[in-house]
């Protein structure tokens, strides 16, 4: 019947700590709505209609949805349920390590991005191609601020062909959406 956990590989079992670590990262990690219990109600009420109408802008472009600090949380927020929230990850990693202005501060942010989003059997290893991944490598000798256009490239486009139209059927977003629309609706007849 059952072999018990020595019967798994050891891939397995390490893919199966990862996976246990996230969930428990997930389980003590306050919610984005938890963090404003501080605002007072009238200021609450202002962001959620900022942001529901702001909701409505994310399916014009993956680009719109990229632009909005709250349009990349509630992406992040959906890609975790499918769990392929690395893509979003690592390309979040490469904008800010575009940032980098030390040569030395380029070099170890580089490999250390290689290390848990690139490599073979990383962490959070993104969905790339092989000859990606060994151009990627091949640039970490140099780094610079472009060494990982190429395999950011391919996530990006990876999240928008895939991931971006799914988030848009998600009733996360449909009811973000819907919400925004009743506002604008009760505005409307409120003047």
């Amino acid at each position: 019947m059952c072999r018990g956990l020595a019967a798994l590989s050891a891939t397995c079992l390490e893919r199966a700590k990862q996976l246990k670590t996230r969930l428990g990262i997930l389980l003590h990690k306050p919610e984005l709505g938890q963090e404003a219990e501080s605002v007072s109600k009238p200021e609450q009420d202002t962001k959620s209609r900022n942001s529901s109408e702001e909701a409505l802008e994310w399916n014009k472009s993956f680009d719109h949805l990229l632009k909005s600090k709250n349009g990349v949380a509630t992406f992040h927020t959906f890609l975790k349920t499918e769990f392929s929230e690395e893509n979003l990850e690592f390309w979040l990693a490469c904008e800010e390590f575009k940032k980098a202005r030390s040569k030395t501060k380029l070099s170890s942010k580089a490999h250390k991005i290689f290390k848990e989003f690139v490599q073979n059997e990383a962490p959070k290893e993104v969905n790339i191609d092989h000859e990606t991944r060994e151009l990627t490598r091949k640039n970490l000798t140099a780094a610079t601020s472009s060494c990982f256009d190429a395999a950011q490239a391919k996530t990006r486009t990876l999240m928008e062909k895939d991931s971006y139209p799914r988030f848009l059927k998600s009733t996360s977003y449909q009811d973000s959406t819907e919400q925004a629309t009743n506002e604008s609706t009760s505005k409307r007849l409120h003047t």
